[in-house]
């Protein structure tokens, strides 16, 4: 009996310590609440899962749109390479009767090098007028020096060089 006071004595500090780590403990959990509580809903009274679900939901929107971008992106893509996209121009004086450089070569091409060439011989009496096909920056026909140098300044996307004569 005489360590029970001593004992009692150390319990009694025990409890008291406990008590406090539970009060400490309780404290923490109820912040942790309300702070889980405070996330989960926002100040319109709605919840987390309403918030994600409505931005999921946009997410989703986004990507069809974005699929529709792809899909218009590639037929602009394969319409664009069918379009004019090199143009080359000569201008040339082939007669020497004439005052200027009147006459002209142009080639026209897509994005295959598939197009024509036309070419303008400026006379003083007449003008005519030549078109070739090409195809892949060539032409089956007879190309004059004028029309073969039009279509290397479209394909190359350099200057004609000095006028020819």
């Amino acid at each position: 009996m005489d360590n029970l006071a001593p004992v009692l004595g150390v319990m009694g500090v025990v409890i008291i310590g406990l008590a406090i780590v539970a009060i400490v403990q309780s404290r923490r959990i109820r912040r942790a609440t309300d702070a889980y509580r405070s996330l989960v809903s926002d100040s319109q009274g709605g919840s987390l899962q309403n918030l994600l679900d409505s931005h999921l939901g946009k997410v989703i929107e986004v990507g069809s749109k974005m699929e529709e971008l792809a899909k218009l992106y590639d037929g602009l893509e394969v319409r664009s390479r069918g379009s004019l996209q090199h143009v080359g121009v000569v201008r040339f004086n082939p007669f020497e009767d004439t005052g200027s450089d009147q006459s002209f070569a142009i080639a026209l091409l897509d994005d295959r090098r598939d197009g024509i060439v036309l070419s303008s011989l400026h006379g003083r009496g007449q003008t005519r007028v030549f078109a070739k096909p090409v195809e892949g920056g060539e032409s089956k026909h007879q190309l004059s020096d004028e029309e073969a140098q039009a279509i290397r300044v479209a394909v190359d996307g350099g200057r004609p060089a000095s006028s020819a004569g």
